[in-house]
C-alpha cells in the first residue's frame, strides 16, 4: 500500500454535521420513538437530480438537511445517501452491508458486468478478490507501467501530425494495447479501434443518453462474447499464454467448490481489468489539467523532488471527480448514531464529497499535493473505495491507476512538448465521467528525445 497522507489533516474523531430537529419537515419517523429520524427528499424520486450532477447532489443534499445523511427514492427504490469519513467507516462494515443487489440494474448491465467480483460478498468475495490481489501485484504493475509508457511513446508521431488533439480520446488507443500486451489477450492491429471503442464505452458512455446506455450494453455482449472466446480458447489449449497473464489466471481460476468460473463470468473479469485501466485516462486528463493550472507543481516535479510525484497523483485523486458514489444494501436492521438502518435498504457512499469533507482537510477546496506528506486521517481519503483491498471493497487495481498515473506524468513532463490552446477548461460535473468540457486539447505536439543513455523502455510480455 502506498504511503501517503496530508500534512493539514486533522487526526481526531470526525463530528458529525450539526444534526436536524426529529420534527424537521420531510423527516421521517423510525419505529423506535428513541431514534432520530433520517431527513427526507421532498418529492417522489431523485434521480433526474442525482445524474444531473452526480458528484455533488449527496453532499449539497447533505449539507441542505444539515446532516450526514438523507434518504430518497432513486429508480423508484428507497435509497439512504451519506457523505463523510464516519459515513465511510460505517459503510465498509461488512458486517452491516452486503454489496449483492446493491448496483442498480442499468450499472450492473454496463459498468461492472454480471457476476463479476462487485457483487459478491463473504467467502466467494474473498477468493475472487485474492485472484486479482494475485493480478496486481507490484512487478506485474511494474510492468504494465513500462508498456504504458512505450505506447504513449509510440503514439507521440500521430498525436503531432494530427494537429490539436483531445488528449482524453487519444490515451484510449495506447492504453487498450499495453493493457490487452499485459493481460495476454491477442490484438490484432486491425481490431484496435474496435476494442478501444468497446472498453471505453463500458465507462464513457453509461449515462449520457437513453441512447448511449442502449449502445453500451450493445458494446458489452459483444465485449463479453469477445473476451468469452478467448477464455475457451485457453482452456481448450488452443491459446498459450503465461502462467501469470491475467487471462490465463482468470480462464483457469477456480472457486471454493473447485469449479471453474463460467466462461461469461470470467470474461466479466477479464473485463474489470481491462475497462478500469482504460480508464485512467480520466485521471491522466486531470492530472495534465493539474499541471496547467498549477505550474509551480510542474517546477517541483521537473526538479526532481523525491517522493512529490506521490503527493501529486495522490492529490489529483483527491481534488478531481472520479467516482461518484458507491452501492451498498443493509444486511440486518441496525442503529447507528441514533438513526435506524432497516434490512434490505440501498444505502449510497458519497465518495467525491468525502475527499473533500472540510472535518478532514484543511482548505479541501484548494490543490495542495504537499498535504500528502503525512498520512491522512482514517476514511477521509477513498478515491477507489475504502478499507483492507484484499478483504474489503476497495477497488484492488488502485495501485495499478496510481502507477499509471506517475507514468504518464513522467510521460507530459520529459518525454512531450505541447502547448495548451485556449479553450473551456471547466470541469463537466454533470458528465459521468467528469472530463474538463473541451476534452483538455493539447497542440504544438512533439517528443522530447531522452537523454542518451536512458534506458529504453522494455516491452515484452
Amino acid at each position: 500500500m502506498y504511503r501517503s497522507g496530508n500534512a493539514h489533516c486533522k487526526n481526531r474523531r470526525m463530528p458529525s454535521l450539526p444534526q436536524p430537529d426529529a420534527t424537521a419537515a420531510g423527516a421521517e419517523r423510525p419505529p423506535d420513538p428513541t431514534m432520530r429520524p433520517i431527513p427526507r427528499e421532498p418529492g417522489f424520486d431523485s434521480s433526474l437530480a442525482l445524474l444531473a450532477d452526480p458528484y455533488r447532489y449527496i453532499v449539497n443534499r447533505c449539507r441542505a438537511h444539515s446532516a450526514d445523511l438523507f434518504e430518497t427514492r432513486l429508480l423508484l427504490r428507497r435509497t439512504i445517501c451519506m457523505t463523510g469519513p464516519r459515513a465511510a467507516e460505517l459503510f465498509y462494515d461488512s458486517a452491516r452491508f452486503r454489496r449483492h443487489g446493491a448496483a442498480p440494474e442499468p450499472v450492473r448491465a454496463t459498468l461492472f458486468g454480471k457476476g463479476g467480483v462487485q457483487g459478491l460478498d463473504g467467502e466467494p468475495h474473498r477468493e475472487r478478490k485474492a485472484m486479482f490481489m494475485r493480478l496486481a501485484t507490484p512487478p506485474r504493475v511494474e510492468l504494465l507501467a513500462r508498456l504504458v509508457a512505450g505506447e504513449l511513446a509510440r503514439s507521440v508521431g500521430s498525436w503531432a501530425a494530427a494537429g490539436p488533439i483531445p488528449l482524453y480520446r487519444s490515451l484510449h488507443a495506447p492504453l487498450t494495447r499495453a493493457v490487452c500486451e499485459w493481460a495476454g489477450v491477442p490484438l490484432p492491429a486491425a481490431d484496435l479501434h474496435l476494442r478501444t471503442r468497446q472498453l471505453t464505452a463500458l465507462f464513457d458512455r453509461v449515462a449520457r443518453s437513453p441512447a448511449d446506455h442502449l449502445q453500451t450494453r450493445l458494446e458489452r455482449r459483444r465485449a463479453e462474447r469477445w473476451i468469452a472466446h478467448m477464455v475457451h480458447e485457453v482452456r481448450v489449449g488452443h491459446l498459450a499464454l503465461p502462467e501469470d497473464s491475467a487471462l490465463r489466471m482468470i480462464a483457469t481460476h477456480r472457486d471454493g467448490g473447485g469449479n471453474l468460473l463460467p466462461p461469461r463470468v470470467a470474461a466479466v473479469e477479464v473485463l474489470n481489468l481491462l475497462r478500469p485501466t482504460v480508464a485512467v485516462s480520466v485521471f491522466i486528463v486531470f492530472a495534465a489539467h493539474a499541471l496547467h493550472k498549477h505550474p509551480e507543481c510542474r517546477a517541483i516535479l521537473g526538479a526532481g523532488d523525491p517522493g512529490y510525484a506521490e503527493c501529486f497523483v495522490q492529490e489529483v485523486r483527491r481534488w478531481y471527480p472520479f467516482f461518484p458514489a458507491v452501492a451498498a444494501v443493509v444486511r440486518e436492521d441496525f442503529e447507528w448514531d441514533r438513526y435506524f438502518f432497516p434490512r434490505g435498504r440501498r444505502v449510497l457512499l458519497d465518495i467525491h464529497g468525502t475527499n473533500r469533507d472540510p472535518r478532514s482537510w484543511e482548505a479541501p477546496e484548494l490543490f495542495r499535493p504537499a498535504r500528502f506528506r503525512e498520512p491522512p486521517a482514517p476514511w477521509s481519503f477513498i478515491p477507489q473505495g475504502g478499507g483492507e483491498p484484499g478483504s474489503n471493497h476497495r477497488c484492488p487495481g488502485e495501485g495499478i491507476a496510481v502507477a499509471l498515473m506517475k507514468t504518464a506524468v513522467d510521460f507530459l513532463l520529459h518525454r512531450l512538448r505541447y502547448s495548451v490552446p485556449r479553450q473551456d477548461l471547466h470541469i463537466d460535473y454533470g458528465r459521468l465521467p467528469a472530463l474538463p468540457r473541451d476534452g483538455f486539447v493539447i497542440a504544438n505536439v512533439r517528443p522530447i528525445e531522452p537523454e542518451r543513455g536512458a534506458r529504453p523502455v522494455r516491452r515484452a510480455l
